[in-house]
């Protein structure tokens, strides 16, 4: 004996599991997401007095301090927050000075406008220079993402002078 279900019910459900699929799904465009431009870039060394040089432990096997500074451009009338940075980093050879990583680091909130960034990074001792930069971006969002520090909180000396604290 072959058992029908009435079409009503299950038409019902299928509409239903379809709804929540595509609120849910990968195909709804990243609405709070949002791409900022990103120009004059530079790795240079870390300032002898940056705290993050640490002269006192150089050592041929380890890393050494870089400041990856630029200007961020957000076109938008309200600010991005939660912004990270992202960059393929290359040495003299081509070769990527982070292996494995393209996102470099996060620089909080972008007001509208142009706005200068800093981040630090340990580039590993004996990467022969000079570097280059590929696939330079910013993605924030336009509401918090992460747990809210007070101002200046979570920011090194170097960013807090470039933050302007």
């Amino acid at each position: 004996m072959i058992r029908r279900f009435p079409a009503q019910p299950l038409l019902a459900l299928a509409l239903c599991l379809l709804s929540l699929f595509s609120l849910l799904g990968p195909g709804v465009p990243p609405a709070l997401a949002a791409g900022l431009s990103v120009s004059q870039v530079s790795l240079d060394p870390c300032p002898s007095e940056d705290i993050g040089s640490q002269p006192q432990l150089r050592r041929p096997s380890g890393a050494s301090c870089y400041v990856l500074r630029g200007m961020v451009s957000n076109p938008g009338r309200k600010p991005v927050v939660d912004t990270d940075v992202f960059a393929q980093i290359l040495d003299a050879s081509g070769e990527p000075v982070l292996q494995n990583r393209s996102r470099v680091g996060s620089i909080g909130d972008v007001p509208p406008g142009d706005s200068s960034f800093a981040l630090r990074l340990a580039v590993p001792a004996g990467t022969p220079g000079p570097f280059t930069f590929a696939n330079v971006k910013a993605r924030g969002f336009s509401a918090p993402v992460r747990t809210r520090a007070g101002e200046f909180d979570d920011l090194l000396p170097l960013e807090q002078a470039v933050a302007g604290g």
